[in-house]
């Protein structure tokens, strides 16, 4: 069965930072490319960040652009997300999905399999 577990959601303060991970299962994630989105409250689902097959090439939303980073552990089957200096709007579940394109976009259709997300408060 293919699934897609995350974890390491939390409350945190303003300021504080959060590690979030991914875990697949039932397929080898080192085949596919991997996303990081989000949706707050009352929004729509957005892009936070994508990592290629190989771990050589990222892209992050410009909202958290040296605050957050994408990594992957393929020999865990598994991608993170560090994010450092939380704000109140990074408020939101965080969803991982993966994508049969080894170099996604940012576009929520190109992914193929997606967790069920990870609630993240960030509050004072």
């Amino acid at each position: 069965q293919v699934q897609l577990e995350e974890s390491g959601g939390g409350s945190v303060q303003p300021g504080g930072s959060l590690r979030l991970s991914c875990a697949a299962s039932g397929f080898s994630l080192a085949d596919y490319g991997v996303g990081w989105f989000r949706q707050a409250p009352g929004k729509a689902r957005e892009f936070v960040t994508t990592i290629n097959w190989s771990g050589s090439r990222e892209d992050y939303a410009d909202s958290v652009k040296g605050r957050f980073t994408i990594s992957r552990e393929n020999a865990k089957n598994s991608v993170h997300l560090q994010m450092n200096n939380l704000k109140s709007e990074d408020t939101a579940v965080y969803y991982c999905a993966a994508s049969s394109t080894m170099y996604p976009g940012r576009l929520q259709r190109d992914f193929d399999y997606w967790g069920q997300g990870t609630q993240v408060t960030v509050s004072s």
